[in-house]
């Protein structure tokens, strides 16, 4: 067994039970586990690794990304879709998705997974739906256990194209009854759902717009055969989708997902910006969670999605960066001070909510909607997920007084450290995982492949 201890930092922020924030902090972990958390002249001066921060450093729980598509990063700013609310952003894209190969998913994985890492983000779930050409769960598998993200990834599928008054064109659905065989597939193959696990798979049929109900209720019921699988999928994201389910289905979107058994403690749905009061009181009542995705909200035109409502009646709300070509960045922090700051635009009241309330949503309302409990926190048995920034910053200068408050307020940096699993994946600001140089000029390779070749 192997021990790490990181002391002398200037604030340790645990979001525990008691959300301490210990100054003068340490934390001292075992393989991947923390074994002790408090003042440094507390816990024990000797570790076969020592990271002295020397005082300088705040330190958090590792973001949580609880929604995101991976393989958007080869899209960004595409031109003809920069302008486009959701349906014609999407009718843009899918074309050009439709070029995608099991390379193209690889790496785009990997660079998500780089990104999301180098601002913070330790866990994320992905959310990929469309597998045309050679194109698997398993090559995202594959790239992101390479680069050392915890992850949960999400066998995604579109089943009704355009030809059933679907939105997706026909090319890009697959039959349901191979969604369903290869979501077995990947459960039985890959699903960890021992503590610390470092790979889970969700079942995630894709939107109201392009799988039917059918394919939704199958999803649910094979998803619960199997200990700790989630179902994921999105909802209510503007009033495009809202109008959908109502002609297609006859309900809005909550009452659609209650339906079809998609309400529960297992179940988070994306954006979520035009769900109803009465909807949000069935997400409180069943323990549904919410993935908050402000940036891409904004982005899209979509509106301003009722998180402090959310909050207040209870309901489990994560971050999401969402799709790297609809935000379109993948840095989870400043999706964190996005969700601060449009809060208060919508409500027109600058403390409808506070940068700590921001950060724990990123942290344990992450790990709550994703149904861990193992992470989000630093505390004793918790995984060893953890994140450092150097306070002596030229966009902290001036803002010791409250360092915690500065993470969001003082806009957004890169980590000087990050730990995994009780591995170091970012040391002093670069990532020790993989060549980034290589994967940038890798992923920047198969882009214009895939434009040129639309």
């Amino acid at each position: 067994m192997s021990t790490l201890l990181v002391k002398n930092i200037h604030t340790l922020v645990t979001m525990d039970d008691q959300r301490q924030e210990i100054k003068n902090g340490a934390i001292l972990v075992q393989d991947h586990v923390i074994m002790q958390v408090g003042a440094t002249s507390d816990l024990p001066d000797t570790a076969d690794e020592i990271l002295d921060l020397k005082g300088r450093h705040i330190v958090l729980p590792g973001l949580i990304n609880t929604h995101h598509h991976f393989v958007q990063t080869l899209t960004r700013a595409v031109p003809g879709a920069q302008n486009s609310t959701l349906f014609g952003w999407l009718q843009t894209l899918y074309p050009i998705w439709g070029n995608l190969t099991s390379q193209g998913v690889y790496y785009s994985s990997q660079m998500a997974a780089a990104e999301l890492m180098l601002f913070g983000c330790t866990t994320a779930s992905d959310h990929l739906y469309i597998y045309p050409n050679d194109c698997t769960l398993d090559d995202q598998i594959q790239g992101v256990r390479e680069i050392g993200l915890r992850f949960h990834a999400s066998r995604g599928s579109m089943s009704v194209g355009e030809s059933q008054g679907g939105l997706p064109p026909d090319y890009l659905v697959e039959k349901e009854a191979d969604i369903l065989q290869d979501s077995r597939r990947v459960i039985e193959e890959y699903h960890d759902n021992s503590p610390h696990a470092m790979l889970r798979i969700t079942i995630a049929p894709c939107s109201p717009f392009s799988v039917t109900e059918d394919l939704m209720r199958e999803s649910a019921a094979l998803a619960r055969s199997y200990p700790g699988v989630r179902l994921h999928t999105h909802l209510a994201e503007n009033k495009s989708d809202v109008e959908y389910s109502l002609s297609h289905y006859g309900k809005i979107p909550g009452d659609y997902a209650e339906a079809l058994g998609w309400l529960g403690e297992d179940v988070w749905h994306a954006h979520c910006v035009q769900l109803s009061d009465q909807s949000i009181d069935k997400f409180s009542r069943t323990k549904t969670g919410v993935a908050h995705c402000p940036c891409s909200n904004m982005r899209l035109g979509s509106g301003i999605a009722p998180i402090r409502k959310m909050l207040d009646q209870g309901v489990s709300v994560g971050l999401g960066v969402d799709g790297s070509a609809s935000n379109d960045s993948g840095n989870l922090l400043n999706e964190a001070r996005s969700a601060l700051l449009l809060a208060r635009v919508g409500a027109e009241n600058a403390g409808v909510l506070t940068a700590r309330e921001a950060l724990e949503i990123a942290t344990v309302g992450g790990a709550n909607v994703l149904g861990r409990d193992d992470i989000g926190s630093i505390a004793p048995g918790m995984s060893a997920d953890f994140i450092s920034f150097n306070l002596d910053r030229a966009h902290l200068a001036g803002a010791h007084h409250d360092p915690v408050a500065a993470i969001l307020f003082c806009h957004s940096a890169p980590v000087d450290y990050s730990f995994i699993n009780g591995k170091k994946v970012i040391d002093n600001g670069h990532l020790t995982t993989i060549d980034l140089n290589f994967l940038v000029e890798k992923t920047n390779q198969i882009s214009r492949n895939l434009i040129e070749n639309t």
